[in-house]
């Protein structure tokens, strides 16, 4: 063998060895803006994840819509088009109904509750159900049981001034609340909302507290109203034939950070409930927390008409499941 020969053989040999040893892509997409306090966690997840993995998995996440959008990521990840998805529970709309079982209005606002939800039999359930539509699970992570109802011009404090209010919609079920109250609810994935209440598409919406702050709803409403009326989560999920081609370090290590990024997940939102009322204020915004008697309005108002179309939407999946999340309030 002359020296070229050895030197392309020895060439050829590492270009091997390198590509054996080259990181598995692991695309993720999702709708929060970067400043979100759940949109940092997803970013601390991903560098856990290649950590554990020892470097097999190259973790590359795209925020803020920027590589699907928001209402396509379910699909993208089920047809293998992307790895990995975190989505909002209730962008499952009509195609998983029951995802939407926390925003049902004053159903599951304990922290307590939330604490246990990632290992709990109303998750594991849930997470079969999943498995079924294609996706493959990988990570709960709690995002608010704290929102608001914006509004502009004036605060919206009882059912009463929901009449003729044009606003964004969460989902059918939850909508049913918005539309007994005498509201007209619009659908759009949550980039757009800001943009359709600064132009008058609509006039009010209801978000997560901190996602007010975080996608600048103060520059286009002077009015929230903090309620606790539906709980959100965003979760983390991957394309099952893509899982199942990677090694067990790597699948351990998506196992252990999403675990770890519940709890993150949690300490976070815990706390940009907290601080977001006030960072609001200082944007010019009057905020309102709903009293307990207003709470106990917007609840008889919104509940039944919420329960009804829940139950039409999740039939008897939907009753063993809110049996299941009787376990851990």
């Amino acid at each position: 063998m002359n020296r070229y020969t050895a030197t392309l053989a020895a060439t050829l040999l590492l270009s091997a060895v390198t590509m054996s040893h080259a990181a598995t892509p692991m695309r993720c997409s999702h709708q929060l803006p970067p400043a979100h306090h759940i949109a940092i966690v997803v970013d601390k997840w991903a560098a856990e994840v290649e950590k554990l993995s020892d470097g097999e998995l190259d973790v590359q996440v795209f925020g803020a819509d920027s590589l699907i959008k928001a209402n396509d990521n379910i699909l993208s990840v089920a047809k293998g088009d992307i790895e990995c998805a975190f989505s909002l529970n209730f962008q499952w709309g009509k195609t998983l109904p029951i995802m939407n079982v926390t925003v049902g209005p004053y159903t599951m606002s304990s922290i307590e509750a939330w604490k246990k939800w990632p290992t709990s039999e109303a998750a594991a359930f849930l997470e079969e159900k999943l498995t079924k539509k294609g996706v493959k699970n990988i990570a709960w992570m709690f995002q608010t049981n704290t929102s608001v109802f914006t509004s502009k011009g004036k605060a919206l404090v009882s059912p009463d001034d929901f009449t003729g209010i044009k606003m964004r919609g969460i989902g059918p079920a939850f909508d049913r609340g918005l539309t007994a109250m005498g509201a007209t609810t619009v659908a759009m994935p949550g980039s757009e909302v800001y943009q359709a209440l600064a132009t008058g598409v609509i006039d009010a919406a209801v978000t997560d507290v901190a996602a007010a702050y975080s996608r600048k709803y103060f520059e286009v409403q002077d009015h929230m109203t903090v309620v606790p009326v539906l709980a959100a989560y965003l979760h983390g999920y991957v394309n099952p034939a893509w899982y199942e081609g990677l090694s067990d370090k790597s699948k351990a290590a998506l196992k252990q950070s999403g675990e770890a990024a519940s709890q993150w997940a949690l300490e976070a939102s815990i706390q940009a409930a907290a601080d977001a009322p006030k960072q609001l204020e200082e944007k010019g915004v009057k905020v309102h927390v709903a009293t307990d008697a207003e709470n106990e309005a917007f609840k008889a108002a919104m509940q039944p008409a919420f329960a009804e179309g829940f139950a039409e939407e999740s039939g008897e999946d939907g009753k063993t499941l809110l049996g299941l999340i009787e376990k851990i309030q």
